[in-house]
Parts: structure tokens; sequence; C-alpha cells
């Protein structure tokens, strides 16, 4: 068995169909394994059998959230392997994450063939791509994380899903155990 994790698109709190509980139970009455979820913003990490397609796996997930659960979710699956190899080649240097530097790593369905020109509002500046997936910073004392979310669905039509490279680490901690 190998360990992946599913990132899932639009997860929050307060929709009794997206909770941890839920999402795990989908999770699990596809058959995997091993499901844990990490914090409460569509993070769910599974074990399924060796040498299966992340592709594959997240298409099979994504297809099950409106038959289980009545909603549509785009849905993206790294191993640990592949999710590792990421984090250690994220071109954020050692800039901190935090109130003038917000790190995102936006995931896509389809990774474009190369990074976005940036919005058109100040403060919010492309790193480039790293095995397709799409690094930004902005300084949010100058534009807010919404303003970036809009530009990446206007741009990408809500295949994305981002997150900070913080929760990668914390998602890449429970993979580990």
């Amino acid at each position: 068995m190998s360990t992946y994790v599913a990132l899932i698109r639009g997860i929050g709190p307060g929709d009794p169909r997206k909770s941890n509980e839920s999402l795990r139970g989908v999770l699990e009455e596809l058959g995997y394994e091993d499901v844990r979820s990490v914090i409460s913003s569509g993070n769910v990490v599974f074990s399924a059998p060796d040498g299966s397609s992340s592709e594959e796996l997240g298409d099979r997930i994504e297809a099950a959230w409106p038959e289980l659960r009545g909603f549509t979710a785009a849905t993206i699956v790294r191993s640990r392997e592949e999710l590792t190899e990421l984090v250690d080649r994220l071109p954020f240097g050692d800039a901190p994450h935090g109130k003038e530097s917000y790190q995102l790593v936006t995931f896509f369905k389809t990774a474009p063939d190369s990074p976005p020109d940036p919005p058109a509002q100040p403060g919010v500046q492309v790193l480039g791509m790293v095995d397709g997936v799409l690094c930004t910073v902005h300084d949010t004392t100058v534009t807010g994380g919404p303003e970036v979310m809009k530009w990446l669905d206007k741009t990408y039509r809500k295949s994305t899903t981002s997150r900070t490279p913080l929760t990668l680490g914390r998602i890449l901690k429970k993979m580990q155990g």
C-alpha cells in the first residue's frame, strides 16, 4: 500500500456534507484504508494499492462527491513521494510565510504549459511553476487572499485548489504516520 493525499477544492467546516467525517466516509466507502483528515479544509490522507495512479485516484474520488454527498469539487491527488519532492523544490526560499508574504501553492486538474501573467492588482508575484503547480506570493497589506483566489478562478475556471507551504508540511507529517 502507498500513502496519498486528496486535496479537495472548496471545503470548509460549515457544510455537514463537507465535514472531515463526511469526506473520510466517502474515501472509506470507495475502499481506501487508513483514511485521516488534516485540518478542516479538504485534505484527506489515505492508503491505496501500490502502483495506483494519482490522476486516476483523483478522478475516482472526484466522481464520488456528487453521487455520495451531493456536491462537486475538484479533487487532486498526490502520493507521499510526489508531495515530498514538490515541497523540497518550492521556490519560496527563506522568506517567511506571514502577513507581508502570504505563500500559495496552487494545484491544477490539468497543469498549464506555462505560468500565467500575474493579476493586474499590485502585491502579487508569480514565482513560477514547479512540478505542475503554481507558486505565488502576495503581500496582504496591499491585496487580500480573496482577490488572488478570484484571479485563479477566472484564469483556471475553478479546476484548482491551493494550499500554503505550512499546510503541505502538516499533510506530509500526517502522511508519515
